[in-house]
Parts: structure tokens; sequence; C-alpha cells
């Protein structure tokens, strides 16, 4: 009777762990996939269910509208697909997809995912904080920090306003905003956009930095009440588990918004507002293989689709 006890808790436990698939399960009723696109795809593992991530002393509950890429896949992604940086893919835990989008889609959005264990974050400031100075000076960050972005040979990056203002649901520990960003020389040109989710544990905190194009917004807004709920914090280990002595984050609401959760003094806050800055350029795809750079008209990189008149 124990055995028999036993493996059903085992098969219990392996049922709701994650689900790595290749593209093909993924997307089983796509037969659009170009020649070039095949082979990022086969590269990578797409994962549902329950991602336990064992350095935030948490999991992520992957529904199946979406599905999750780990820490490798992230970075054939955001560089060898998207063309970012590579320093800016750097240590980051994962990425999220709307289960619709493959990430050579034109239309794909995604969300990348990192765990900033900083302490508990204090939401005193939620109400109080004065949004339209703290623009003012992310703006201000992010010129001044173009200046070694031109020299590395990338885009500099404008903040044109709040796509959406920052709100936090005190209920889910969660906080989100959305910024309209444009790459570039000139200010009327593409936009880009991007949404941020940060939802508070004990001891840190769960980032997820959107990346879409502006006139997507309305479809990131319908699944932020999905995103905020998808980590499961372990026992313990949640918002509400704080106790007095606990180690407390160097930074508030405010800090979090200005330079992402990873803020440790003030004099970062411009470099970290640009290195979130994710992105895809409009009408490329670049692929790294073979030491040699490979471009062809896909529709990809920079989420940016091209303004009317």
């Amino acid at each position: 009777m124990r055995r028999y006890f036993a493996a059903a808790i085992l098969f219990a436990l392996f049922t709701g762990q994650a689900d790595a698939r290749p593209y093909q399960e993924m997307f089983p009723d796509r037969s659009d996939f170009s020649e070039a696109e095949k082979p990022l795809l086969e590269k990578l593992d797409f994962q549902q269910g329950a991602i336990k991530l064992p350095e935030a002393k948490a999991t992520l509950n992957v529904p199946q509208g979406f599905y999750y890429l780990n820490s490798a896949d992230t970075k054939k992604v955001l560089v060898d697909i998207w063309g970012n940086p590579a320093a800016a893919a750097e240590g980051k835990m994962g990425m999220i997809f709307p289960a619709k989008y493959a990430p050579t889609d034109i239309e794909a959005w995604g969300s990348v995912v990192e765990y900033s264990a900083d302490g508990y974050v204090s939401d005193a400031d939620a109400a109080t904080t004065n949004y339209d100075e703290l623009l003012q000076n992310i703006k201000d960050s992010i010129r001044e920090n173009n200046v070694e972005r031109e020299k590395q040979g990338f885009e500099k990056i404008t903040l044109v306003g709040w796509a959406s203002t920052p709100h936090y649901d005190k209920s889910a520990h969660a906080l989100h905003w959305a910024r309209d960003l444009v790459f570039g020389d000139d200010a009327q040109g593409q936009h880009t956009l991007n949404y941020s989710v940060r939802a508070l544990g004990r001891e840190g905190v769960f980032q997820f930095n959107f990346v879409a194009a502006l006139d997507q917004l309305k479809e990131i807004e319908d699944v932020i009440p999905t995103v905020t709920k998808l980590v499961q914090f372990d026992k313990g280990m949640a918002y509400a588990d704080y106790v007095e002595g606990d180690k407390i984050a160097a930074y508030g609401m405010a800090g979090m918004i200005a330079a992402g959760a990873g803020a440790k003094i003030a004099a970062k806050v411009g470099l970290l507002a640009v290195a979130l800055a994710f992105f895809k350029k409009a009408g490329i795809l670049v692929v790294i293989a073979a030491g040699a750079v490979l471009r062809f008209a896909k529709g990809l990189f920079n989420r940016n689709k091209t303004p009317t008149a």
C-alpha cells in the first residue's frame, strides 16, 4: 500500500512540473515558418506548467495560454533573433511569451523575467510618489547615458512618456507601469512599448519587463492580471510573511520604476533604465551563425511598426 501511495505522490508532483516541448508541438497548426526560422526555433525548449526557481524561492506557474523559455534560450531570442547587445541579455532568468506567437513572428511580444534578492521593498511611498517628476528624472538619465550607448554602436533612446501611468495593486503586492520609447534620431519615429511588472516577495522582487510595439498596449494590459499571479513564493517567502528584522531593500516604489529592482544606489539609475530597454528592429532579423551575420527581411527586431501619417 505504501508503495502505491508513494507512486501516487510522485505522479502528482511530476505532472505538475514544467513540460518542455519542441516548436512543432508548441505550434502544431503552424506551417508558415520559413527555412530561415526553423533552425532558430529548433534550438528552443518551450515550457509550460510549474517552473521551479530555487534561486528565487518561488515557482512560476505558466498556464496554457503562455510558454516559458529558460535563461539560455532567452539569450538566443534577445541577442541572436532580436539583435540586443549581448551584455543586456546576461543574467536573465527566462522569458514569458503568449502561446499564439513564436519568437520569430513580427507580432510577437514577450516578457523578460528576472529576480533581485535585494530584500523587502516597502510600499509606503506607492500613494505619495510624484510620477510626473519621476518621469522627468528618468528622461534626463537616459539622455545622459545615450552618449555611451552610441559609442558602442547602438541607437540612442528617447523616453517619450508614460504609456501607462504607474499603478500599485496592493492586494497582489504588484506594481506595474509602461514607457513609450523611441530608438534612433527621429523623435517622431518608431515607438517601442516597455511594460513593466514587479511582484513583491519577502526577500526580493520578481521583474517582468515586456517588449512590444506601442500599438500592442491593450493586448499587454489584458494579460497583466494573469502575469501578477504567475509567481507563487515558497512557504514563508510571500510579501505578507515579512517579520521585523528581515533585510530591507535600499529603494521603494519610485526606485523600482526609475531603475528596476536591481538598483543599489541612485547613481545607477540612468544605466539600468537604459539596460531594461530591450527591442526589436523593424524590418530586419539578425541571425548569428558560423561567425557571420545574416540579414533578411522577416519584419523582426525592435518590435516597432512604421507609424501612420
